[in-house]
């Protein structure tokens, strides 16, 4: 059963986000208001997955993400953002600061449900219809960075490919009909070249591939 700590500041939200997953067979395990108080009872609780949003007076979520799953952060755990904003500044420092995916509050309860099982077993997203537009402008943000010759060094031709096509927003159907691949194949692609990168799902692997430079914002 999927443990998960919801974060909100709105105690309506959080009720209706719990109905939605107990619904579906997974446990809430704790609840915080603020972004301090998360990372309290996410390190007394230790669930799988901490739906946070990002915007809470008393303590912002980016700070917390940080603290429970940034760079550095030896046991991180899986944090996905449920937030009413899509392209701010908020939702590119949570991915900055660890979080495995963003969600919008408005999304459909199954979407929300798949959301937080995927995020539980590694396969970190953006929402689907954000995915492109939120990369693209994460990318632009973070400005041309220069290549560096020691991580890009890490990947074959073949996974360099497939982690360019990720940063495109593509999915593993897509990736694996641009080079003539099953999804099976991207999807052991991808398992390797995290295992590689050190990072933890698509959506860090995403930030790992423009820190190292290995895509070029806009090309």
């Amino acid at each position: 059963m999927t443990r998960v700590v919801l974060v909100d500041d709105q105690a309506m939200v959080r009720a209706g986000i719990a109905v939605i997953l107990e619904s579906e067979g997974m446990q809430v395990v704790g609840e915080a208001s603020s972004g301090a108080d998360a990372v309290r009872v996410v390190r007394r609780v230790r669930p799988d997955v901490v739906c946070m949003d990002v915007r809470m007076p008393g303590g912002d979520g980016i700070t917390a993400t940080r603290e429970l799953a940034g760079p550095g952060v030896a046991d991180p755990v899986p944090v996905l953002v449920v937030s009413t904003f899509d392209l701010d500044d908020y939702v590119f420092g949570a991915l900055e600061a660890g979080a495995s995916g963003f969600l919008l509050k408005d999304a459909e309860p199954e979407v929300l449900a798949d959301a937080v099982r995927r995020v539980a077993d590694g396969d970190g997203l953006v929402d689907q219809s954000l995915t492109r537009r939120v990369i693209d402008e994460f990318a632009r943000r973070r400005g041309p960075v220069a290549p560096d010759a020691a991580a890009v060094g890490l990947l074959t031709a073949r996974e360099s490919e497939i982690v360019t096509l990720l940063c495109r927003g593509s999915s593993n159907a897509e990736i694996a009909a641009a080079l003539f691949l099953e999804p099976s194949t991207v999807k052991s692609h991808l398992s390797r070249i995290m295992t590689k990168t050190g990072a933890r799902d698509r959506v860090q692997l995403v930030v790992w591939a423009y820190d190292a430079g290995l895509v070029v914002p806009g090309a």
